[in-house]
């Protein structure tokens, strides 16, 4: 059995209180956040690093994709402006509009290399459609610029420590900090903390799901215009070259490195780790360990045998595991992999990503009042999940998730009883495509 110590009892002291607590600073939490405060309300949002973005940023995840349907956008609202406003200051490159949709040999050559493909579709070769790639920094300074603007107030280093609930309802929570811990209370609070952890510590059902795990990082100084003239030139060669490099990684995407807005900079969502749990710090340390040596053995590798990495270096490695699954609530609805790949709508949508739909009742926990949920962590299936977890369609989810926190404070009712119809044409007015089974 495990050993265990006694905690002798304290006193913790009320540090805010706010009308809508966000818990997370993720992309759903930094749209949420904004949403909110946006809407009229009063908005804390607690996040435990010094930084807003949660894996965009911090863990580098740095494609947004996921946002187009047939031949439209399918996603809108904050996770656009977001897009918009760091193209501004040069941090992000997007598919330009004349280039979307198509699949002629001229645009995917321009495209291919930034991961501008359609991302789960069948069709040989893959269309390029909108999406878009940023450097983290950008991502963080105009998502900063973003949630102040609107007023909200920002308590960073703060690590969510446990839910405080009262009658069966979120009152706030207790966070962990270097002058110890302190409580955030909130008339209603919004979980976007990624891992559940809100609504895991308050008792709302969920399930522990997995999925793999990632190091992701950046490589400097690549002669990206030479390594992508041999892959043109000798693709056989090329093939072989990335077989081994991927024998290396234990894992990755089609494309082991993609194009960046920043010279010489790649990409690297890799190497894929299955099997661990996102929730045990052994197992993400031991993700920190075996993905460090795992890419450094490719960046010794590909520096001797691919043309372009000749002098390349890893610039940084991300300072957050990519976890992509782990707690996933059972909420009042629970999206399926059937839902996801039949594209089926709901009268009560509020999200959408490339073709599929989220309704508001999969942000709303069983048995638990006061309280939405908003990213990777809302009510799926993990096989749903796997394949509906982008970043855009979370800022979206987020986005509803804060609407519809200000719009139950102002209409004097529990998140669970919103007037989904009201809150879609807020939504709709935002600029959320929400599909056209929606009036507005």
């Amino acid at each position: 059995m495990m050993r265990t110590v006694n905690e002798p009892g304290t006193t913790t002291p009320v540090v805010a209180e706010t009308d809508v607590l966000v818990v997370g600073g993720g992309p759903a939490g930094q749209a949420a956040a904004v949403a909110a405060a946006r809407a009229g309300a009063e908005v804390t949002l607690v996040e435990r690093y010094g930084y807003l973005g949660g894996l965009a940023s911090g863990g580098m995840v740095l494609l947004l994709d996921d946002m187009c349907a047939e031949n439209e956008v399918s996603v809108g609202g904050l996770a656009l402006e977001i897009i918009d406003r760091m193209e501004r200051i040069g941090a992000c490159v997007a598919t330009p509009k004349e280039d979307c949709f198509r699949d002629d040999p001229d645009v995917r050559a321009r495209w291919v290399r930034w991961g501008f493909e359609a991302l789960y579709t069948r069709k040989r070769p893959k269309p390029i459609v909108y999406a878009a790639t940023f450097d983290p920094e950008g991502w963080k300074q105009i998502s900063q610029e973003m949630v102040l603007d609107a007023g909200v107030k920002l308590r960073f280093h703060s690590w969510f420590s446990r839910a405080l609930v009262e009658d069966g309802a979120v009152r706030g929570i207790v966070v962990e900090t270097k002058s110890g811990r302190q409580a955030v209370l909130g008339r209603l609070v919004i979980d976007a903390t990624g891992d559940g952890d809100v609504f895991g510590d308050a008792g709302a059902p969920s399930v522990h799901g997995s999925y793999i795990m990632t190091l992701v990082h950046r490589l400097a100084d690549v002669d990206t215009d030479a390594a992508i003239a041999f892959e043109r030139n000798d693709p056989a060669g090329a093939q072989q070259l990335d077989r081994e490099v991927k024998q290396m990684l234990g894992g990755s995407w089609d494309m082991w490195w993609l194009l960046t807005p920043r010279p010489g900079v790649v990409w690297c969502n890799c190497p894929h780790i299955p099997g661990y749990d996102g929730l045990d710090p052994e197992h993400l340390t031991h993700i920190e360990i075996e993905g460090r040596r795992r890419f450094m053995q490719v960046v010794r590798f590909v520096r001797e045998h691919c043309p372009g990495f000749a002098r390349a270096y890893v610039l940084d490695a991300a300072p957050q595991v990519g976890v992509r699954q782990t707690r996933l609530l059972e909420g009042e609805y629970v999206v399926t992999k059937d839902d996801v790949m039949g594209r089926r709508t709901f009268p009560d949508v509020v999200a959408r990503g490339r073709d599929y739909y989220t309704p508001y009742r999969s942000l709303i926990p069983k048995n638990v009042e006061n309280l939405i949920v908003a990213g990777r962590c809302y009510s799926a299936t993990s096989e749903a999940q796997r394949i509906s977890r982008e970043i855009p369609p979370m800022m979206v989810m987020g986005e509803a998730a804060g609407t519809a926190a200000a719009l139950s404070l102002e209409s004097g009712v529990t998140p669970r009883k919103v007037d989904v119809t009201v809150l879609q044409k807020r939504l709709v007015a935002q600029g959320v495509n929400l599909g056209s089974l929606v009036p507005v």
